[in-house]
């Protein structure tokens, strides 16, 4: 086994100024080999969480905080200047991540175009050419990249259905103008993926706070349900906002929230949901389902049934009395 360089102790919490490595930008595994740190100390830099990937083949140690100059920075290491970042990539340097589920464990895939007649051949890289208008690109801490509202219209007829909402709400709420993403449907009037943007544009909201907050809401409309409000506040008797939920039919008061492991996990985060949930059904007799990322994602995904299900038995107790001692007993 080779033996550790004086600049890697094995108390090391972070690299410093003794690792030859740059501590302040991104670098590439050539980069770090003409610096002496080879590709198997890579892997060991990588295995003690030292150094993190940004995209395949660019590095940075784990204490940068990631930011869009960032992702600026390690795409203009690894493309050419006559290059366009399209597509998922684009939303990953815009700020809409709307990345694969597997991006959680490896880098993004690159997907970059060309403005001349060629492509880009290098592993990892979905490339090819593609017509832009210029109001179609933007250049963002040296990148050329396709513009915010071209990004959407791409993955909203690219994407799978539910991750291409995910990708229009995502700009959205970025600032992307509703009425412009509709103008601009019929552009690609003949091209591939068109009837689903069609679809799914007057459906963007964004409202919706995640990729999985907007899955759930395409589910809501597959099952045929009413029109629902997002992020619709639940007031107290003095008239205070006391709850929000992420899809709701008032009237109905049904609701459906969605619950990422990233803010719902742990003893006292579920004590929290556990005690908002009494308060919401005993106090305010609103009926909520709680989903997760294994009832929405995946082709055997069990949100729209229990949505279903869940309006209908909604519908059924909307109309019900409730004990006085029901109201008195709940805790806000």
């Amino acid at each position: 086994m080779r033996p550790p360089p004086s600049w890697l102790p094995p108390d090391l919490v972070l690299l410093d100024e003794r690792c030859p490595l740059p501590l302040d930008r991104p670098f590439t595994a050539d980069q770090a080999a003409g610096l002496g740190v080879s590709r198997w100390f890579l892997r060991l830099l990588m295995d003690r969480a030292l150094i993190r990937p940004i995209l395949r083949g660019t590095y940075v140690v784990t204490q940068v905080r990631d930011c869009v100059d960032l992702r600026a920075a390690a795409l203009r290491l690894v493309i050419p200047e006559s290059a366009i970042v399209t597509d998922r990539t684009a939303a990953w340097l815009l700020g809409a991540d709307i990345l694969p589920r597997s991006a959680v464990h490896a880098p993004p895939p690159l997907d970059v175009f060309s403005s001349t007649c060629s492509r880009l051949r290098r592993p990892g890289v979905a490339s090819g050419t593609r017509q832009f208008l210029p109001r179609d690109l933007t250049v963002v801490h040296g990148v050329r990249v396709t513009t915010p509202l071209r990004t959407a219209l791409d993955l909203g007829r690219r994407l799978w259905r539910f991750d291409a909402l995910a990708a229009l709400d995502g700009f959205l709420r970025l600032g992307v103008d509703h009425g412009e993403l509709l103008t601009d449907v019929e552009r690609f009037r003949g091209e591939r993926g068109v009837v689903q943007l069609r679809w799914l544009a007057p459906l963007a909201d964004g409202r919706s706070e995640s990729v999985g907050e907007s899955v759930l809401r395409l589910h809501w409309y597959d099952a045929g349900l009413p029109k629902p409000e997002l992020q619709w506040w639940v007031h107290d008797e003095t008239g205070s906002p006391v709850f929000r939920l992420d899809l709701a039919h008032p009237e109905l008061r049904y609701a459906a929230e969605y619950n990422g492991e990233r803010f719902h996990s742990g003893d006292e985060a579920q004590a929290k949901d556990a005690q908002r949930l009494e308060w919401l059904e005993c106090r305010d007799s609103w009926l909520l389902d709680v989903f997760t990322a294994a009832d929405v994602f995946g082709l055997q995904a069990t949100a729209p049934d229990r949505l279903l299900a869940g309006l209908h038995r909604a519908r059924q107790r909307c109309g019900l009395w409730v004990p006085e001692s029901a109201y008195r007993d709940a805790q806000p």
